[in-house]
């Protein structure tokens, strides 16, 4: 039994239906080019000061960054974790019907949408062949799991009608 958000009532178990890499990696898909016109969006507000220069001090370089890079480095972590931990769901996965929910399929917390988007950084190892590892990880995994998932104790699962 389900109550009205469309999460289980008290007490029942739900049998939840985890989501593999084709759906997921579509929804990313879906993400990327919602961030990509947020991105441009940014860009076109602040525009870039100059190029950063080769060589010296990495916190130097970071100081100089501008408000527009930094919000454009900023802006895929705190939509991920926001959508996620509001609405169980980006709009990309709104849009495929899949959501994050925890092991028991409760709603996920701040906490735990923080912990497996920050690791989706690992997912992009190595960087010429990004998210191989968490396709990787998802693939093996029985609840379909990558490494944010499993450290944050969520699974990305099919959204069920009302």
């Amino acid at each position: 039994m389900q109550s009205q958000d469309g999460f289980p009532s008290q007490g029942v178990v739900p049998t939840l239906e985890y989501v593999g890499v084709g759906r997921r990696l579509l929804a990313v898909l879906i993400d990327g080019l919602l961030l990509l016109l947020f991105g441009w969006i940014i860009a076109t507000v602040f525009p870039s000061s100059g190029v950063m220069s080769v060589g010296g001090d990495a916190w130097d370089k970071f100081k100089h960054i501008g408000t527009g890079t930094g919000l454009q480095i900023a802006l895929p972590f705190a939509y991920y974790i926001v959508m996620e931990a509001l609405q169980g769901a980006t709009v990309g996965k709104m849009a495929l019907g899949i959501r994050v929910v925890t092991l028991d399929g409760s709603p996920i917390s701040w906490g735990a949408s923080i912990v497996r988007n920050l690791l989706r950084i690992v997912d992009h190892l190595p960087t010429a062949m990004p998210y191989l590892l968490g396709a990787l990880l998802v693939r093996t995994s029985p609840t379909r799991q990558r490494l944010g998932d499993r450290v944050a104790h969520t699974v990305v699962v099919r959204r069920r009608s009302a």
